[in-house]
């Protein structure tokens, strides 16, 4: 699944924008990253194929998610917390008009959009998404981090670190792509599905643990062909 997939309705909700003001002197961040490549490859993987409407996440849901864990947050804390989102993704050449409803849509919900472009397989975000955790820590502190991502290569130790700190750190994605997250005795994983209202339908999901008599089918996280990218010429 790509971001061209996404429908403005899906991530559009009046009322659902994070607020803003405080004095920033006594303001800390409870800031969530959302990385859409992994994410999207995730949920792709789930459906065997591009979600419908029923099967996208809605961003105003998880909006209203990240509020209420603010306020979570607000509890242990003397600062004023503020939240802060941003999604993260990779646009590919071509694709900037069939995107760009999706980017505004989500802007105006309340979420910042972070777009690279997409230049080969070794352009991910990763490294712009630890840079702006960092960038946020030393602004005015955090109060709370949730990465929505599964690839536990980039991140498993950089948030265990943060949270050996004593900042809070939430995990968000699929149990069946992050078991590193799920097993971790530091990091709290909260699996997206059950975050009221971020997906209309049930998402048609097959556990190893609990596979149906008949068997079941688990589709490929990408192409065969992927294997070749950067590999022409070579015998």
């Amino acid at each position: 699944m790509s971001v061209d997939s996404q429908s403005v309705d899906d991530v559009r909700d009046d009322g659902a924008a994070f607020p803003d003001g405080g004095d920033s002197r006594h303001t800390k961040r409870v800031l969530l990253v959302w990385d859409a490549p992994n994410l999207d490859m995730g949920l792709g993987a789930i459906l065997g194929g591009r979600p419908t409407a029923a099967y996208r996440p809605r961003f105003d849901a998880l909006g209203r998610w990240l509020l209420g864990r603010t306020a979570e947050l607000s509890a242990r804390e003397t600062a004023t917390l503020e939240p802060e989102a941003t999604v993260f993704t990779n646009i590919a050449q071509g694709s900037a008009d069939v995107v760009r409803p999706w980017v505004e849509a989500l802007r105006n919900v309340g979420f910042a959009v972070f777009a690279k472009p997409k230049i080969d397989e070794d352009s991910d975000v990763d490294s712009d998404m630890l840079d702006h955790i960092a960038l946020r820590s030393r602004d005015h502190g955090l109060a709370g981090v949730v990465v929505a991502s599964a690839d536990g290569q980039a991140f498993r130790i950089p948030l265990e670190e943060i949270a050996a700190a004593g900042v809070p750190v939430q995990v968000l994605g699929f149990r069946e792509h992050a078991s590193w997250a799920v097993a971790s005795e530091t990091l709290e994983f909260v699996d997206l599905e059950d975050i009221a209202g971020v997906f209309r339908e049930p998402l048609p999901r097959v556990s190893l643990d609990a596979l149906p008599d008949e068997g079941a089918w688990l589709q490929p996280f990408r192409p065969l062909s992927a294997l070749l990218v950067g590999r022409q010429g070579v015998s």
